[in-house]
């Protein structure tokens, strides 16, 4: 089959690799129909995160149809059109039993090679994935639309992390794809006042289409003064961090009225500087949000009743071999330029 394979930090390949094969009883043969490229993929190219290391396919945001299953498989057939979470967990350990699929012991993600393992991605042709981790598509949600379902269900799980009340005031720091889809969701779950902080202007006018109530730039002086006006003077009840630096780590933890909750979700930075008297003298609640725990199929639902608009976000849908261009353009940071989708 064909991929985009990583050979060497920052310099990929389009080329022939030997074709995917079950592993297991319950695995399923997926031809992939579109893959999305992350974030972590265009900061993993260069070797900074220390989670891509070459040789590998990247990629773990994908769809596409079933070609063949294992002999345990119950849940799917032939033909059938799926996506799947991006973290293959065990299912039997102590996390995994309860619920905490994302923490599990064994946990490995599509596309990713690091110390501990080496898991190849959804940039190919074909992929294989356990049943346990996959989902089929709703009518009315393209392949295209799918690929975003794993972004959008980490959206979604910061959500189920955060303990939010009717008529809470939230804050969004940072509206990046997961920022925009966290907006989303949160104006669909959440009907309280809802602001969002950016640096572009691009992306604060994205997240008023999106349905914020308000959008400003965290770096002008006045920002402050306007987010506690409509807050009571008090400041947000829970904000959401969704850059992962210090900069916007601070304004969301400066901008949480006291006793208020800061998810964190973003994690571009390894370490950042935490305003720890801040923290602690005002009693906020930090929480980490990592990955998805069993929030797919209440994303496919949205999409597929149009509650929310992931199609809207991709900025480009190219083909496969076309790869290495759309990563150097994303890596430069080309205006503009959100989310890019390709296709085998």
């Amino acid at each position: 089959m064909k991929a985009l394979v990583l050979e060497a930090y920052n310099q990929f390949a389009y080329k022939d690799v030997p074709d995917p094969v079950l592993r297991a009883a319950d695995d399923l043969l997926v031809r992939v129909k579109a893959a999305a490229i992350c974030g972590s993929d265009v900061h993993g190219m260069d070797g900074s995160t220390g989670r891509r290391r070459p040789p590998i396919v990247m990629g773990h945001e994908a769809a596409g149809e079933v070609v063949a299953v294992g002999s345990a498989v119950k849940r799917f057939k032939v033909g059938d059109r799926v996506t799947f979470d991006s973290t293959e967990y065990c299912g039997a350990c102590f996390f995994c039993r309860r619920g905490e699929v994302n923490l599990c012991d064994d946990r490995q993600v599509l596309g990713v090679s690091c110390a501990e393992y080496s898991r190849s991605g959804t940039f190919a042709e074909y992929v294989v994935v356990p049943e346990r981790i996959a989902y089929r598509l709703p009518e009315g949600v393209d392949f295209v639309e799918a690929a975003l379902a794993e972004p959008a269900a980490v959206a979604a799980h910061a959500v189920t992390r955060t303990p939010i009340a009717l008529g809470d005031s939230l804050l969004i720091v940072g509206t990046g794809l997961i920022g925009l889809l966290l907006l989303q969701i949160l104006r669909v779950s959440a009907p309280g006042l809802l602001v969002a902080l950016d640096t572009d202007p691009q992306r604060r006018e994205a997240a008023l289409r999106f349905g914020a109530d308000a959008a400003f730039d965290p770096a002008l002086p006045e920002t402050a003064n306007q987010v506690l006006s409509l807050t009571f003077g008090r400041g947000a009840d829970h904000a959401f961090e969704a850059v992962g630096a210090t900069a916007p780590l601070r304004t969301a933890i400066d901008l949480t009225r006291k006793g208020g909750t800061v998810t964190l979700i973003g994690n571009i930075s390894p370490t950042v500087e935490l305003p720890l008297q801040s923290v602690v003298t005002r009693q906020l609640t930090l929480l980490g949000s990592c990955a998805t725990a069993g929030e797919y199929p209440l994303l496919l639902d949205l999409m597929a009743q149009k509650k929310i608009n992931v199609r809207a976000l991709v900025s480009a849908v190219a083909p496969l071999a076309e790869g290495a261009v759309w990563f150097d353009r994303l890596y430069r940071r080309e205006p503009g330029l959100l989310k890019v989708v390709l296709e085998p």
